[in-house]
Formats: C-alpha cells, sequence, structure tokens
C-alpha cells in the first residue's frame, strides 16, 4: 500500500527575503517518516492573502495531509488563519477554551486586541496545542496549520504527530566507501533503481577532512525490498573492488 502524501507551506516573507532561514522542513519531514507518510512537495510562499488561500486549496486536494508554518501570531501580517478559513468558506470565530487560556496567560490589562486575535480560528477547527507559548496552532480538514517559530513549531508537531494515522514508516539501508566517486557508479546504480521502482535509491558524495566518497542509500516503506535493495548496493561497491561500509560517512568537521 502506497504511504499517504503530505504538502509543506511555508508562509512568510522573511523566508523569502533571506532574512529568516527555515528550520522546519527537516522536523516535519522526520516526523512525518516515522509515521509512514511521504513528504512529497515544499513551497514557499509571501504574505499574501489571494496567494495562500489559493496555494491551501491547490494543495489541499492535490495531497493527503497538508501542513502550514508561519503567520499565526498577534501582528498585522499573521494572516494564515484568515486565510484558511476563507480557503473552507467558513468564518473565523472565537474558540472559547484558546481564549481563556491566554487570558490567564498575560497580567492583567496586557490581553489586548493583538493577542486575542490569536483564539480566533476558522470554524470548526481543532486547536493544536502549543507547550512553549499557549497560542493554539489548528487543524481543519486535512490542514494542519502551526507556528514558524522554530521552538513551538517542533512542540506543535510533538503533540500532533502521534495523533495522526500511521501507516508503514519510511526504512533505509545505507553503505558506502572511500575513494569512489559517482561516475564510477552511474550505470550500475540505474540498474538497481529499475530493479527496485517502489523505492528511492540515492548516491551521495562526502568529504571528510582529507577522506572522499559516495553514500549509497535505498530509501522505502517495505522493509523487506528495503533491505533487498541494500544488498545490491553493498554488492556493486564490492563488485567494483571498493569497501563497503554499513550507515552513513563521517560527516565533515
Amino acid at each position: 500500500m502506497a504511504p499517504r502524501t503530505a504538502c509543506f507551506l511555508v508562509i512568510g516573507n522573511e523566508i523569502l527575503s533571506g532574512r529568516t532561514q527555515d528550520a522546519n522542513i527537516r522536523v516535519l519531514a522526520h516526523a512525518l517518516n516515522g509515521r509512514g507518510i511521504r513528504l512529497m512537495e515544499v513551497r514557499v510562499i509571501p504574505d499574501i492573502a489571494d496567494h495562500i488561500i489559493a496555494t491551501v486549496n491547490d494543495c489541499r486536494a492535490r495531497f493527503d495531509l497538508l501542513f502550514t508554518s508561519g503567520g499565526i501570531g498577534p501582528t498585522h501580517d499573521d494572516i494564515t488563519a484568515a486565510c484558511v478559513a476563507e480557503a473552507f468558506n467558513v468564518p473565523l470565530t472565537r474558540h472559547e477554551d484558546s481564549f481563556r487560556q491566554l487570558e490567564a496567560l498575560f497580567p492583567a490589562g496586557e490581553f489586548n486586541r493583538a493577542r486575542q486575535r490569536m483564539a480566533w480560528l476558522p470554524e470548526g477547527a481543532t486547536p493544536i496545542k502549543n507547550s512553549v507559548s499557549t497560542a493554539p496552532g489548528f487543524s481543519l480538514g486535512n490542514v494542519h496549520v502551526m507556528a514558524g517559530v522554530p521552538r513551538i513549531f517542533h512542540a506543535m508537531i510533538d503533540w500532533l504527530a502521534p495523533q495522526l494515522e500511521a501507516g508503514a514508516p519510511l526504512t533505509s539501508a545505507s553503505w558506502y566507501s572511500h575513494d569512489v566517486y559517482e561516475g564510477d557508479l552511474a550505470d550500475r546504480l540505474t540498474a538497481i533503481q529499475q530493479d527496485f521502482p517502489t523505492l528511492d535509491i540515492g548516491s551521495y558524495p562526502f568529504e571528510h577532512g582529507t577522506e572522499r566518497g559516495v553514500a549509497l542509500v535505498a530509501k522505502g516503506y517495505d522493509a523487506d525490498t528495503v533491505i533487498q535493495a541494500g544488498s545490491a548496493l553493498k554488492d556493486l561497491l564490492q563488485t567494483l573492488d571498493f569497501t563497503p561500509k554499513e550507515g552513513d560517512p563521517p560527516r565533515s568537521p
């Protein structure tokens, strides 16, 4: 059975301008891998309402799951919640439990209108718990909306991921060798990919100090098939008189 598919929308002008570097793609990908969900696409889009609405509608129709980060805070450019509401053609409504939790967080007189906005969610949405700063993300249909701040995003994913329907987790087999180049392997690696069409077969050059080589990796959602492909990758290195080592190569210092 093929894994469910997911798309990730990274929303924010600050990402596109280069002012801020995304740190959430890796966190989401690892969490989804563990649940047997394949992250198929990542898009980075600006804080422009029409663009967000159109992209949300496109991606929630094309993928089993859609995740977003960014744009759910208290400032004028935090428009994701309103855009998702419009994409689903539902109003924003005050989520009373979230409102009360946020109200209790601030000293008297400091829970102003801007902060209250964070408790307004699309009608029918379910909050995603935020153990860092209380302000929730939310799920609506197959769309899961989270904060862009990495530690808050990570906390939300830690809470949300165990609740996602699980399939077979992504597994991998990796072999590497020193003093080998991709050009030495390309034709035979193509043949292995053809033998295992349901897997991702990759070659990844590495450098560690003065040492160089290539890592060969098979990834997929059928553990037995991954093991077979891993054996083929090992045999490929041995056939070419290289010494295969199992696992990932040392990282560059």
